[in-house]
């Protein structure tokens, strides 16, 4: 398999979708395990199929397994839940056009939207109401080539990015990058270990040593949830 051939082998699952539609893996109401919404109860509507394929990804089971639903039928279901706070994740939600209407939609509807994006493709198109976080790949995630650095033009001063840390590399690359870019004068900036991979303990010391003033993130959900529960 070529490189130029992998992206589109891996967005397969989309073609046979039905047009003005969203191929959905699953929707559901959980608490916020990460970002600065982090603690609140929030409906998180989780797209199919992404174009990255990180070494660590945690939702590997959302690369193929969707049903196509209407833009109506999700933002039903979403209210249905009456919770004020929706999260869009994946997968990779913008390599599906029609998320762009549906979060427009949701926040016409009074609801605060979340967008969780692997930062490799343009968040420029994105609503401007839309709370961005922003998965900026470190070396040992595999996908440090496809991000998007124009990106780091386009985002609000109230969106937040977000490295997810593997090794000890890859806090290196995140503290010369948050550096070089003065993200955490731009942004919130978040630093994320990889469960089971980086402990808790590791990243806090790393992060005390290095002087930066960004915030340690942990995923919430693992440690209230079984780390490998779905739906949670």
């Amino acid at each position: 398999m070529t490189p130029s051939s992998i992206p589109a082998q891996r967005l397969a699952p989309l073609q046979a979708k039905p047009a003005g539609q969203l191929l959905i893996h699953e929707i559901y109401r959980s608490i916020q395990g990460e970002s600065t919404f982090a603690g609140l109860p929030c409906v998180f509507v989780r797209l199919a199929v992404c174009d990255s394929r990180c070494v660590w990804c945690d939702t590997p089971h959302a690369f193929a397994q969707g049903e196509p639903w209407t833009l109506e039928a999700i933002i039903e279901r979403v209210q249905g839940y009456g919770c004020p706070l929706v999260e869009i994740t994946g997968g990779e939600p913008l390599v599906q056009p029609e998320v762009l209407p549906l979060m427009s939609r949701l926040a016409d509807a009074g609801l605060t939207v979340l967008l969780e994006t692997s930062g490799a493709h343009d968040v420029g198109p994105v609503d401007a109401r839309v709370h961005i976080i922003m998965d900026l790949k470190c070396p040992d995630s595999g996908e440090c080539e496809c991000n998007y650095w124009p990106n780091l033009g386009r985002l609000k001063r109230n969106d937040e990015i977000k490295f997810v840390i593997a090794s000890r590399r890859d806090f290196d690359w995140a503290a010369e990058t948050i550096q070089t870019h003065h993200l955490d004068q731009r942004f919130t900036v978040l630093l994320s270990p990889v469960f089971g991979a980086v402990t808790p303990v590791q990243l806090a010391d790393w992060l005390l040593a290095s002087g930066l003033q960004v915030r340690m993130q942990l995923q919430l959900h693992k440690y209230v949830w079984d780390p490998n529960a779905r739906g949670v």
